[in-house]
Order: C-alpha cells, then sequence, then structure tokens
C-alpha cells in the first residue's frame, strides 16, 4: 500500500484537518506528520499560542479520523534549522518513504519557512504532491487560529462548529475554595496546564466526564467577583443534581457546549443563589437536547 504523507500541527484537529485526512486517504495508509512543541515556541516564544488539545488527544482524534499512523517529530532550533531540501530528503524520503505528500495552501517549511506547498510540488523528489485548498466556514477559512480566538471570546458555539465537537479542557481535579458546596452547588476545580486554551470568563452549559461518568454541567470561569477575597481565576463545574461525588485528584474532561451568560457580582447570597438555580435549569435543557 503506498505511503501518504499529511503534513501539518493539527492542533483542534479541526474540521479543515479532517478534510486533509479524507483527501490523504486516497492515495494510501495515512501517515500523518505532526511537531511539539508549537514551533512559534523555538521562533517567538513570548507569541505562543494556547494550545487546542493535548498531544496525546491529537493523536488520538488524528487517528480517529482516519490516520494510519502519526509521526511526531520533536521541533528544536536544530530542526528548525533544516533547508527545505534536507527536510525532503531527510525527512519525508529517509525516515518517511513518502509516495504521496498532502499539505495545505498555506504549508511552509524548512529554514525561515522558506520551502511553500508549490515548491514542494514542483520540485522532483520521487513523491507526488497534493495541496488543498483551505476549508471554509461561513465563509471565511479554518483555522486553529480562528478558533482559538473564538474561544478566548467566548464564542464556544462558533468554535464547535469548526471543531466538529465542543471545546474541551482536560485536568486533575483540584482543590478549590470550598464555597459552592456550603451553598449547595459542590464544583468540581480543573488544574490546567499554562498553554490550556481557556475560554473568557463567564457561565457555560456543558458536560464533566471523570472515569466512566460524563454528567451535564454548569461551568463557571472567572474570579467569583461576589466573594471578597478569591484569588485566581477557577474554571470549575458544577455536574448538575449530583451529590457526594469525590472526584479530587482524579483526571477530569470538561466539554463547553453553551455560553449562558457574562459573569456578575452580585449584591447578596441570595441574588446568586437564584440566578445560579436560573442558570442550572437552562444548562439541563441546552445539554439534554445536545448530549
Amino acid at each position: 500500500m503506498a505511503n501518504s504523507v499529511l503534513i501539518g500541527i493539527f492542533d483542534g484537529v479541526h474540521a479543515g484537518h479532517q478534510e486533509l485526512i479524507q483527501i490523504a486517504k486516497k492515495h494510501g495508509d495515512v501517515t500523518a506528520l505532526t511537531f511539539y512543541p508549537h514551533p512559534t515556541s523555538i521562533f517567538a516564544p513570548e507569541r505562543t499560542p494556547m494550545q487546542l488539545l493535548p498531544l496525546e488527544d491529537r493523536i488520538a482524534l488524528l487517528k480517529a479520523n482516519g490516520a494510519t499512523r502519526v509521526e511526531v517529530i520533536e521541533f528544536t532550533p536544530e530542526f528548525a534549522k533544516l533547508s527545505p531540501d534536507q527536510f525532503i530528503s531527510q525527512i519525508l524520503q529517509d525516515q518517511l518513504s513518502a509516495d504521496h505528500v498532502v499539505v495545505g495552501e498555506n504549508f511552509t517549511f524548512g529554514h525561515k519557512a522558506e520551502g511553500t506547498a508549490k515548491y514542494l510540488q514542483d520540485a522532483s523528489h520521487g513523491f507526488k504532491t497534493t495541496i488543498v485548498k483551505l476549508e471554509e466556514n461561513r465563509g471565511t477559512p479554518v483555522s486553529s487560529t480562528r478558533i482559538r480566538n473564538l474561544i478566548i471570546d467566548g464564542d464556544v458555539e462558533r468554535a464547535a462548529e469548526m471543531l466538529t465537537r465542543p471545546h474541551y479542557l482536560v485536568g486533575p481535579v483540584v482543590h478549590g475554595e470550598k464555597r459552592g458546596r456550603t451553598i449547595g452547588y459542590p464544583t468540581a476545580n480543573l488544574g490546567l496546564e499554562q498553554l490550556a486554551c481557556i475560554p473568557a470568563d463567564g457561565v457555560y452549559a456543558g458536560w464533566l466526564t471523570v472515569g466512566g461518568n460524563r454528567w451535564q454541567s454548569a461551568i463557571s470561569i472567572g474570579t467569583n467577583p461576589t466573594f471578597p477575597g478569591v484569588r485566581g481565576r477557577q474554571v470549575e463545574a458544577y455536574a448538575l443534581d449530583q451529590i457526594g461525588l469525590d472526584l479530587y485528584d482524579q483526571s477530569a474532561k470538561l466539554e463547553f457546549g453553551f455560553r449562558l451568560r457574562d459573569t456578575l457580582k452580585f449584591d447578596s447570597l441570595d441574588a446568586l443563589l437564584v440566578q445560579m438555580k436560573s442558570d442550572c435549569q437552562q444548562a439541563a435543557k441546552l445539554t439534554s437536547i445536545s448530549a
């Protein structure tokens, strides 16, 4: 079987990436070649983008969408110095034995991004190259950057359109303020990686998964302005109608389905509780329809 090599970062494994995999499958078994960490972390660390997926989830989703195998190259300053021709000979020919290469039209490679998709297609390297026009959503190309910006703005529903799934965060359940349990809404607080792409402060409806359980949830992101003294931004989920859960130190997945409202400061605990009850009712309705 021919070896069809697909090249990219593939953060999010969004609709555009999924289309690339389907095109690559027409030319043989698909090897998805990706890089970690993100190249920007080498060239301009201060501009390293938030990540839509942990690396292990990126690999799993690439395979779930049709890649036969995934090759991860550590992106180092030394690797970044490879010329386009060295990248072609050392990686695509010697390491991967590519018969066909599939890239997006904006693909660049090699030292100072001197190689382009057109260069890859025009040169004679013993393999064929297919250049794919970028997938569009509502008239604009789908990209990881666009999805990140939507998430950071809190527009998780538009982001989900392009991801073809809800955006999610993963991390251990950590100890928080424990205020929720005293007012009848015990929450699971997530400990997150520094580069996790966290939605804008606000209240969301979604799903909390721990172990084999997936619960409809109301999710809060922010600093809890109603309670003075709370420090730091928190991501916490209340599993609707669940009592007595002990989730500390377990790995959790938190999916964002819908944005309900902005973070608000309430004048009293009673006012907060009235709003929280309304939030939970709305979250239950939305997540039951879309589960």
